[in-house]
């Protein structure tokens, strides 16, 4: 699902919406590709591990470190921009679209805020790792610093996207057409 691009809706929030989801895009193959990482890894290690009787000792580390916070941090934005996050959707049918608009602004009023301090503190532990060259407690030394890196960037993007949800949706509130769409309703049909 996309954002709405019909014509009433201004320039600058379809401009704003593909600038955001083009990074969106770009950072969900990288997590793609973690995640294939993740599997040849694997793959690898069981093969030398019990054929072999050789396992791959960094295996683990590079895993849980590097690829696995990739995978997490680089999709998120993007889950959250095709809705694909949980929602609580009970009752939302009988609400009015000006209401769920006025909902949903709170709601990313918050999440960009809270996205935001995350971050924030994301980009200092970052620095801090960097600046004291923190290393990883195991057989090899692996630098800590980049495993950072996708959730400072992950959780910017994020807080990117709730932004421009929350100003989308205090639009909506007061426009004849909404400048973003709502969540989907559920499908109850069965």
């Amino acid at each position: 699902m996309t954002d709405n691009t019909t014509t009433s809706v201004p320039l600058a929030f379809r401009i704003a919406s593909s600038f955001i989801a083009k990074f969106e895009s770009s950072f969900l193959l990288l997590s793609s590709l973690a995640l294939f990482a993740i599997m040849i890894v694997v793959t690898i290690d069981v093969v030398m591990r019990y054929i072999f009787n050789q396992p791959l000792e960094w295996a683990y580390d590079v895993i849980s470190l590097y690829l696995m916070v990739s995978v997490f941090f680089f999709a998120l934005s993007d889950t959250l921009h095709e809705h694909g996050h949980v929602s609580i959707d009970v009752l939302i049918k009988y609400i009015p679209g000006w209401l769920r608009h006025g909902g949903e602004t709170i709601g990313y009023a918050v999440a960009t805020f809270v996205f935001a301090l995350v971050t924030l503190q994301a980009v200092d532990r970052m620095s801090e790792s960097y600046r004291l060259y923190e290393m990883l407690a195991s057989a090899y030394n692996w630098i800590t610093w980049p495993a950072y890196l996708p959730v400072v960037v992950g959780t910017a993007l994020l807080t990117l996207r709730s932004l421009y949800r929350t100003i989308g949706h205090l639009w909506s509130i007061f426009a004849k057409e909404p400048a973003v769409e709502l969540p989907p309703l559920p499908d109850v049909s069965e």
